[in-house]
């Protein structure tokens, strides 16, 4: 494994070699309903898997804006792919939010570890006990849980009577979890995101982090890099709409170059000819190209607050929810112009491009980026009135 600490620079460029290897394993990722052995090796050795791990583990701790960027490269190639890196590569960033003790057990016997998660909250009941947690429940959509060591899950204990429950998320170890293999789906195929069921497993307090203290702001981290103090569940959105932009990047790249010498079945005209597929081509490239404005500078500008120690306020917070979310859907209609101008052509499996109209279609649904929620809690806080999110 790398411990050069890789700068942007280099994984930028790892990643791009990456591209050709991962598009020719893009059917076989889908076939195995997992990311392949190879290219988890291949991710390990780039270090792609630690862009966002501290540098004093061996991590390259690089800006959250490098990560979307890093991220939508890969997808460009397998939309699967960038969705188990995003998120797996910020689990990295996440556990450096977590006690000490916490992140030894796992980065002191080894950095490369990967950590999965399921943060549906309600999934998860615990009980205190014996100076810990009793924790039960049922997770759905654990992205590349198969290649994982550890997990961290989502779940409320019980208060005292009167007071509100507390909302936690557990570390776990593999053994102290079981996989469900339930991941037959139409889109994004190759992320592997199973079930996890856990039964009476006690969690020790280090292992359970509250989530009021991953925020944002100067409290929640031992770790003086200004990119872990940054408000995790405000960036969500992010992280999985990175590997959305990489998939809607790798759309318009396929079907500019598919255009350029397909004739329509039914005439001797070029396909590119048509002032309709020009236009169809112009709007996706616009909306993908303001989408990762969108995405790019909303982390810059997210970095440039922690930098200067500025917490981030409500309105702040419900701005990047609203934005990342936005910059999905526009992702989204971007793959499905496109996909609607290629014809019947465009159904068979060989196209690229119906597996990024299923994968975008996919990644949309995730609940990080759901529109409708989105714009209501952003039209909710233009009315001055409370949005009743814990995690915000």
């Amino acid at each position: 494994m790398p411990n050069d600490q890789p700068s942007f620079a280099q994984l930028y460029e790892r990643a791009h070699s990456l591209l050709p290897i991962l598009r020719e394993r893009a059917t076989l990722t889908e076939d195995l309903r997992r990311i392949p052995d190879a290219t988890l090796d291949d991710l390990h050795q780039s270090g792609l898997f630690r862009m966002l791990q501290p540098t004093r583990v061996g991590g390259s701790a690089l800006p959250y804006d490098a990560f979307v960027k890093l991220t939508s490269t890969i997808g460009r190639s397998c939309g699967s792919t960038a969705w188990v890196l995003a998120n797996l590569a910020n689990h990295h960033w996440m556990l450096a939010l977590w006690p000490r003790q916490a992140q030894d057990e796992i980065w002191g016997v080894s950095p490369d570890t990967l950590i999965g998660s399921a943060l549906m909250f309600p999934a998860g009941r615990a009980e205190l006990k014996d100076e810990g947690f009793i924790l039960n429940g049922h997770w759905k959509f654990s992205s590349g849980i198969d290649a994982c060591g550890w997990c961290m899950l989502g779940g409320i204990a019980s208060s005292a009577e009167g007071e509100s429950p507390t909302y936690y998320i557990f570390l776990l170890p593999a053994q102290d979890y079981q996989i469900i293999d339930t991941w037959h789906v139409a889109g994004l195929r190759g992320t592997g995101s199973k079930d996890i069921l856990v039964n009476n497993i006690h969690i020790p307090k280090h292992r359970a982090l509250p989530i009021h203290s991953i925020r944002g702001g100067s409290t929640q981290s031992t770790e003086t890099d200004p990119l872990f103090h940054l408000p995790a569940f405000d960036l969500f959105p992010y992280v999985v709409a990175s590997a959305a932009l990489g998939i809607a990047q790798g759309a318009i790249a396929d079907f500019s170059e598919d255009i350029k010498h397909r004739i329509t079945a039914y005439s001797t005209t070029l396909l590119a000819d048509y002032a309709t597929t020009q236009s169809r081509l112009g709007h996706a490239a616009a909306a993908v190209a303001a989408a990762e404005r969108i995405l790019i500078g909303n982390c810059q500008d997210v970095m440039q607050r922690a930098q200067m120690h500025v917490m981030p306020d409500r309105e702040f917070k419900i701005r990047l929810r609203r934005d990342g979310a936005y910059a999905a859907h526009l992702c989204t209609e971007a793959v499905t112009l496109l996909f609607g101008a290629g014809g019947g052509e465009f159904l068979y499996n060989q196209q690229t491009i119906q597996r990024s109209f299923r994968d975008i279609h996919a990644a949309n649904s995730h609940h990080a980026l759901a529109w409708d929620i989105a714009t209501t809690m952003a039209g909710k806080s233009l009315l001055g009135l409370a949005a009743d999110l814990p995690t915000l």
